[in-house]
């Protein structure tokens, strides 16, 4: 059938995250009368290996209309992906995608599409979803979808994390009411994680599935891990955590990429500095800034035995303010010690809140920078699960009103398909840092890493300095500050070959610091050619966040980013990846510059599929660090004893987070039971 002749009320979506309420499934508008597509199988292939994780998505649906349709399937933006690789299936005939300027793109899908051809078309929204269609999708057919995206990991304190979303985001409320969902997988819903480190690991995990997962180790630093779950819902996070042994050094290590040399080459830093951060004893001031909109309707009364706990076994020298925001902001409890009565009284005010209204972000950091002690450290612990829709929206001017103060903000966001590059503004602003929590987080080592974070020391004032080899384009969030177990990322170009020496200058304690490390930039190293998508992802995310700190007029930042996508060959929001066979491809005159450079990627991952994992460190003989890297222990984070007021200052954080998420995913299956 003609996909001119298929009505829109046919149109069905297939999404695994893409609106609030609803886990992954596919989609059909509420009150259609076509049946939602099926999912016969789901199926995730996870690698680890030194700094950045590959992600393949393979999915095979089913039309059980009489009708074709056009079909749309959306997920959620992970952090820093480059979405890279789109592969559609229909019949015995393939599509691959070639990126082009978004316009471009969209204006090739809709020629197809009108003329009754196979296409597809990927396209980013925003921070939200990446968004695939394709059209059509034959009546009592099949069609197979394949997706890749490389994404750099980092460790924290010892422990890597790696999330492959698929809860709810709940951060569109319009779409909501739009969509009825069809989670369930009929087949086979499998994941497979491959996890190669060239330093020792000491522990893999993935809660809540210890029972489902199968662990095997390989060799030293080498794991698989497997989980089937046959029949299952789309409706829950994987995260996959692994710890590295205790004593791995601090460390310089470099991963170049370089096809030849008469072209620049390409290199991702990864700096894990093993400075000897002291604890801070002297008192500090907290302000919480908590989300209390509609989404966080029937949880505030649930928290109040946490409010308890954190506040009533602060230190007595440390002080609190809390803060609410939904349409407005206002101040719940100004500075107050925490003696016995205090924490009454706070529970009382605490359980008195009634959630309701939008979310204005910008008003809830104003009123917490308000009644700031300058001769005390603090801290703003900002909580939310949704994206800024009230009062200002415009990320430079959440950096000018931070900029003005000596302040630290440690942001936690709450589901998926969150503000990423709003967060990203507000720590660059502060010296602060953010941290995505999902609602199958191990929520206790969430503690302990951010607790190393907000009552150990910092380095302050830091930069990076090269010299030696030219290096230039630089990039990453190089921070103000680094905190104890931060793990530092820094893409950039070289040219040329020889030495280099890198140099980290930092402030500790009040007397400058230097940390140094010569090391060799190879000729040609083919090993990692994945470098290059990384290296441009991390150079659109700065240019984003020039353009979101009113550096960058938005038209220079569009020009800037589409050159990056379409060279590099990255879904972005001024690019789109086209999705055709290769006779369409060759009629309209399309560069098949995606072809080969997945080429390329292809079999350089194929002979390390077969290898070892390789160490990257460029210090070893000649150490920058004297001491090891801040390790997390069963223990407890380089100390026992007992809980002191930050670890539970940061315990309120974490458990406000998971019990947000849980109260929301809650409220929807009571909703849905409801309607059944």
């Amino acid at each position: 059938m003609k996909l001119k002749s298929i009505l829109l009320s046919a149109v069905v979506v297939w999404t695994l995250l893409a609106v609030s309420v609803f886990a992954g499934g596919t989609l059909t508008p509420t009150g259609s009368a076509q049946q939602p597509i099926k999912i016969r199988d789901h199926q995730v292939n996870v690698t680890i290996n030194n700094g950045f994780a590959q992600t393949e998505v393979l999915q095979t649906f089913f039309n059980p209309n009489g009708t074709d349709l056009e079909a749309i399937y959306a997920f959620p933006v992970p952090k820093s992906a480059s979405l890279s690789e789109v592969t559609i299936t229909t019949g015995e005939k393939t599509l691959n995608g070639e990126v082009l300027p978004k316009k471009d793109a969209e204006t090739i899908y809709e020629e197809e599409k009108k003329s009754g051809n196979d296409a597809g078309i990927a396209k980013k929204n925003s921070f939200l979803t990446y968004e695939f269609r394709v059209a059509p999708v034959r009546a009592n057919s099949e069609v197979k979808l394949r997706f890749v995206y490389f994404q750099p990991l980092e460790i924290d304190t010892g422990v890597g994390r790696y999330v492959y979303p698929l809860e709810e985001g709940g951060t569109d409320d319009v779409a909501k009411s739009f969509w009825t969902t069809n989670s369930q997988v009929e087949g086979a819903l499998s994941i497979n994680v491959e996890l190669k480190s060239a330093w020792p690991v000491s522990d893999v995990r993935v809660p809540g599935f210890e029972g489902a997962a199968n662990s095997q180790k390989l060799a030293e630093g080498h794991y698989k891990l497997t989980l089937d779950r046959p029949g299952a819902k789309l409706d829950r996070d994987f995260v996959f955590y692994y710890r590295l042994a205790e004593n791995v050094p601090g460390r310089v290590e470099v991963i170049p990429y370089r096809a030849s040399k008469d072209k620049p080459g390409t290199f991702m830093m990864v700096v894990t500095p093993g400075v000897d951060l002291k604890p801070i004893t002297t008192g500090a001031d907290y302000v919480y800034v908590l989300d209390v909109s509609g989404s966080m309707q029937g949880k505030i009364h649930t928290l109040a035995n946490g409010v308890s706990q954190a506040l009533g076994t602060m230190r007595p020298e440390d002080r609190f303010r809390i803060v609410t925001f939904n349409n407005s902001a206002r101040e719940v409890l100004d500075w107050t010690p925490a003696t016995p009565e205090n924490v009454q009284s706070a529970i009382a005010l605490v359980k008195s809140l009634q959630p309701s209204g939008g979310t204005d972000v910008y008003a809830g950091l104003k009123t917490a920078t308000e009644k700031l002690d300058a001769d005390r450290a603090t801290s703003i612990v900002l909580v939310t699960d949704g994206v800024t829709n009230q009062g200002i929206v415009d990320s430079a001017s959440f950096h000018k009103l931070l900029k003005q103060y000596d302040v630290r903000v440690f942001g936690f966001l709450m589901g998926n398909s969150a503000n990423w590059p709003l967060m990203r503004v507000i720590a660059d602003a502060t010296g602060g840092f953010y941290a995505g929590v999902s609602n199958d987080d191990d929520i206790v080592g969430q503690i302990l890493l951010a607790k190393s974070k907000i009552t150990f020391e910092s380095m302050h004032d830091a930069s990076f300095k090269f010299s030696g080899a030219r290096v230039f384009d630089t990039t990453g969030d190089m921070p103000n500050k680094i905190y104890r177990g931060q793990q530092l990322v820094i893409f950039g170009r070289y040219e040329g070959s020889g030495k280099a020496t890198v140099a980290l200058k930092a402030k500790l304690t009040g007397e400058d610091k230097t940390y140094t490390t010569t090391f060799d930039f190879p000729e040609t190293d083919t090993d990692n050619p994945e470098i290059e998508r990384l290296w441009a992802m991390a150079q659109i995310e700065q240019i984003e966040l020039k353009e979101n700190t009113g550096q960058l007029p938005p038209s220079e930042s569009k020009d800037a980013i589409q050159n990056l996508g379409v060279a590099y060959q990255l879904v972005t929001d001024h690019t789109s990846m086209v999705v055709l066979d290769d006779q369409t491809f060759a009629k309209r005159g399309i560069a098949r510059n995606n072809q080969q450079r997945i080429a390329t990627e292809r079999t350089a991952q194929s002979v390390r599929a077969q290898q070892a994992p390789k160490n990257y460190q460029v210090d070893a003989n000649q150490p920058t660090y004297t001491a090891p890297a801040p390790h997390v222990s069963r223990g407890g984070g380089g100390g026992g004893g007992a809980i002191d007021g930050g670890t539970l200052a940061v315990m309120l954080v974490v458990f406000l987070a998971a019990a947000a998420l849980y109260a929301r995913k809650h409220m929807s299956r009571c909703s849905r039971q409801k309607k059944d």
